[in-house]
């Protein structure tokens, strides 16, 4: 017998343990199954489950769920990535509190002691994937710095480096100054800061008592300026293009030019161009042939291209120490306040440089052509179809790719260097030796490159480099390209697009077929969830206290296409409120002596309650199964939840109560068996989204030959059971109730009362169904008698339509219908009161400007429910009659 109440804790842990033990999580290359692949977005060895990570993962494991029991070989590839920068400040970190570096232990001890640490604590996240239910092939894990993806990494990077699509070039990347490396723009947060506006007096070459000025948040790059831009249309300034300008403090003769990105309408409308320290400036100084002149360190101090003064200093000191000079030269002609945004390093929590270095770069351009055809060739689709846009954006506006890094941990580079800085790109430090030897005619001492390449280079390969590739494994050719790409939208650019370039440049074919892009989860609010806010929640904690089923049921549940997550506490606890009332239905089933039959035919029932009931199931079913095959999750929960709270729980099984307790043994036989598949239905549909409580319920409500897990998943005939006639009839029945029942509900009636109910204006068919259903009306609408009267009093009665008839409920004798009506009215215009409040605000342009898009999306809610409320209380006022 099932305990009283579901408690997950008992559970969850031993069903886990039990499917991976028998290897219900596994695929299998030799099957004769159409093979279903999704590919796991690694997470950061670093990392740690966060609600974004809860959604994604949930959302794959219910499609992995449902093909793996759908006659599918399906293969969720798991693995993790070894995150760069965030692993090396880990283990720095550590070192730093044992009192050393890794300059003090040097590059290979470092990577030892990264390896150690790795091992021991590193890929937690795993273990709390575990906890969530996530069902991936977790022998066939991999990690990008495993050997076999360091031979593909290695294969891929020496083939792009030989066709010219990989090369090194000096541009400006996003360096940060205080891990001393390029950063990749995903790295990158932009911070609102509260600075100045300087604007500077530039003095005219051939005229010093004449000045151009312009204006700048960073006055310390001014030592690198190599030019003053204006637009060509300018009229201010025509004279003065081609004419140059002394720059103070620095002493350099800088040109005038004429170029569209200076704005005649911002600030003076002449701007000055530092090519080495702005990116903007950087494309300026190459279409102007302009000079490029770093004058920043690896530190972001300043370095010996600047006047002696200033060397050495740091960046802001710098600053400080430019403008009072300026000012003290009479070059400061003002300061303002000034809001800007700033990019900061999202690791090292230090302002980026814009930052003029020797790195390796990926002919992106090139090798996005493709990528792009695929896309809009339809070979590789984007789910919602809006976010192909977003992906043809970046990609059609791509820029070199920098993919090396200045950091110890990682991918080495397959470069060495010769004596006389020659270049040799090969696999391996032999190979290199040889191309040497050919190239100098003998030995030669070879230095490798220092640097590792950027994460995503290596996660862009993790597609094919997971199954073998560069060997040709039978997993390779099985499960490539892949079915499905569950991600987020933030990093379509970063890692879709990458592994869609890779995938076709390497393999010749696109890597996924799908890309289902879900969306942010934010708090009840619609709120963004962070530290600072105090809105974050912990998804461990949530499934501690409510189970993995209610957590991973909420996310699936708000899901929608194209629409934000809304999380809360309060939702969690109704969809374990939900699990609940499930567990109670199959308590009452055992109870009452409900077992599945694998005998049985649905198609053998003759109870019109029975074949509704089978139809209504089947129906469920095509519609959770299509949802999840157009990837609508929240259409696929709500099917199924509303299939099993409001049609199984709350009607059929009080239909069928006055069945199981009547003497007619052969009908109540049927019910049983009818009753035990249904719920049997219910399971085998909820199981990829609540596996925890289906395989419980599973184990105890029949004789098993299998796990639910892995058993298949049901078919239904093509009209899936359905009886249109029977389906109406007790339709009819459900309207009729539900109309009593909410006027009771509406006018306060005590649910003790039992009133007598009368149908005026019934048809004979009506009538037929009443005196039919006559014993299920009295007892689910607590009526006292049910009767079809058309000359039947309305004074004093509350009254409601359903079909051509009109349901009579005298409630003179029952309720104070004065005061109800009074309730009532005084109940709409507090209604009415809020919708006005509410449409003023949303018809306030200055509301709609200012407010985030979150804060006008919840007052659009609250007006839709105090609209339908005001609506449901004026029917309630409509429905009783003056006496």
């Amino acid at each position: 017998m099932l305990e009283k109440t579901f408690a997950p804790q008992e559970h969850e842990a031993r069903l886990y343990s039990e499917w991976e033990q028998r290897g219900l999580f596994a695929c299998d290359p030799q099957s004769p199954a159409p093979p279903f692949t999704i590919m796991m977005p690694p997470p950061n060895v670093t990392g740690s489950l966060h609600m974004g990570h809860a959604l994604n993962h949930t959302l794959q494991d219910v499609l992995i769920r449902y093909y793996r029991r759908n006659n599918r070989d399906a293969l969720w590839q798991p693995g993790m990535d070894h995150a760069g920068i965030a692993t090396q400040m880990v283990v720095e970190r550590n070192l730093a509190a044992e009192g050393t570096s890794r300059t003090a232990l040097g590059r290979q001890q470092f990577l030892d002691r990264v390896w150690s640490w790795k091992e021991e604590s590193g890929g937690s996240i795993v273990n709390q994937l575990r906890r969530l239910g996530t069902s991936p092939d977790w022998p066939r894990e991999r990690f990008t710095m495993d050997e076999g993806l360091n031979a593909a990494v290695r294969k891929v990077f020496v083939d792009l480096h030989k066709k010219g699509l990989i090369y090194k070039d000096q541009r400006l990347v996003n360096w940060d100054p205080k891990l001393r490396t390029a950063i990749s723009d995903l790295e990158v947060e932009q911070r609102e800061i509260k600075g100045h506006l300087w604007h500077f007096r530039y003095p005219l070459a051939d005229d010093p008592d004449s000045f151009i000025t312009v204006a700048t948040t960073r006055p310390e790059t001014m030592l690198g300026d190599t030019g003053v831009a204006v637009h060509p249309d300018d009229a201010r300034y025509r004279p003065l293009i081609g004419k140059f300008v002394t720059l103070p403090l620095v002493g350099r003769r800088i040109p005038i030019v004429a170029d569209e990105y200076a704005d005649p309408e911002q600030g003076s409308g002449a701007v000055k161009i530092t090519p080495a320290h702005d990116f903007n400036d950087f494309e300026v100084g190459r279409r102007q042939s302009l000079e490029t002149i770093n004058i920043f360190d690896n530190e972001a101090r300043i370095n010996d291209a600047a006047p002696e003064k200033y060397v050495g200093m740091d960046r802001f000191d710098a600053r400080k120490a430019i403008v009072a000079d300026l000012e003290a030269g009479g070059f400061l002609e003002k300061i303002e306040d000034h809001v800007h945004m700033v990019p900061y390093g999202d690791r090292g929590g230090v302002p980026i440089e814009p930052w003029l270095t020797d790195q390796w770069y990926c002919d992106a351009a090139t090798l996005a052509k493709p990528a792009i055809e695929a896309v809009e060739s339809g070979r590789t689709k984007f789910v919602p179809a809006n976010w192909a846009k977003t992906y043809f954006e970046w990609m059609r506006n791509i820029q070199p790719w920098c993919i090396s890094r200045q950091l110890w941990w990682g991918h080495q580079i397959p470069a060495w260097y010769g004596p006389d800085g020659t270049v040799f790109v090969e696999e391996t430090e032999d190979a290199a030796a040889a191309a040497a030897r050919m190239h100098y005619g003998g030995n030669q001492t070879l230095v490798r490159d220092e640097d590792v390449l950027d994460t995503w280079f290596s996660s862009a390969l993790w597609p094919f480099s997971t199954l073998g590739w560069p060997e040709e494994t039978p997993e390779l050719a099985r499960y490539y390209p892949g079915d499905v790409l569950v991600t987020g939208f933030d990093i379509i650019f970063f890692w879709v697009a990458r592994m869609m370039m890779m995938g076709l440049h390497v393999m010749d074919d696109v890597p996924f077929r799908t890309v289902y892009i879900h969306a942010l989860v934010r708090d009840e609010k619609g709120q963004k969830m962070s530290k600072s806010k105090g809105n974050v929640m912990d998804p461990l904690d949530i499934a501690d206290r409510y189970g993995a089923d209610a957590l991973r049921f909420t996310l699936i549940s708000f899901a929608a296409q194209g629409r934000d997550v809304k999380m809360s506490e309060q939702r969690v606890e109704g969809y374990r409120n939900f699990a609940t009332k499930l567990w109670n239905a199959a308590r009452y089933c055992q109870m009452n002596g409900v077992r599945v039959d694998p005998a049985f035919d649905p198609a053998s029932a003759r109870l019109p309650v029975n074949r509704w009931i089978i139809g209504k199931a089947a129906e469920m079913a095509h519609q959770a199964s299509l949802s999840l095959e157009q990837f609508r999750f929240n259409d696929s929960a709500g099917a199924i939840y509303h299939f099993t709270w409001g049609t199984f729980c709350d009607w059929y099984l009080e239909f069928t109560k006055p069945i199981l307790n009547g003497s007619d043994q052969a009908a109540a036989a049927e019910t049983r068996a009818v009753t035990a598949w249904v719920l049997d239905q219910i399971l085998h549909n909820l199981n990829p989204h609540m596996p925890f409580i289906t395989e419980v319920l599973w184990e105890s409500t029949g004789d098993r030959d299998r796990m639910l897990i892995s058993a298949p998943w049901p078919e239904y005939p093509d009209n899936g059971y359905g009886d249109g006639d029977v389906g109406a009839e007790i339709e009819w029945v459900v309207r009729l109730v539900s109309s009593i029942r909410t006027i009771r509900s509406e006018m306060n009636v005590p649910p003790s009362a039992r009133i007598p109910v009368f149908l005026r204006g019934a048809s004979d068919e009506t009538r037929r169904l009443l005196e039919s259903h006559s014993q299920l009306i009295l007892s689910l609408a607590r009526a006292s008698a049910v009767t079809a009267d058309d000359e039947v009093d309305t004074s004093g009665c509350a009254q409601a339509i359903v079909g051509e008839a009109t349901i009579v409920l005298p409630l003179a004798d029952v309720i104070d219908l004065d005061q109800e009506r009074a309730r009532l009215s005084k109940e709409i215009s507090r209604a009415e009161a809020e919708m006005g409040k509410l449409s003023g605000k949303l018809q306030n342009e200055q509301f709609l400007a200012k407010a985030p898009e979150a804060v006008v999306e919840e007052q659009r809610e609250r007006l839709a429910d105090a609209t339908a409320l005001r609506d449901r209380l004026r029917s309630a006022l409509d429905g009783i009659n003056p006496t």
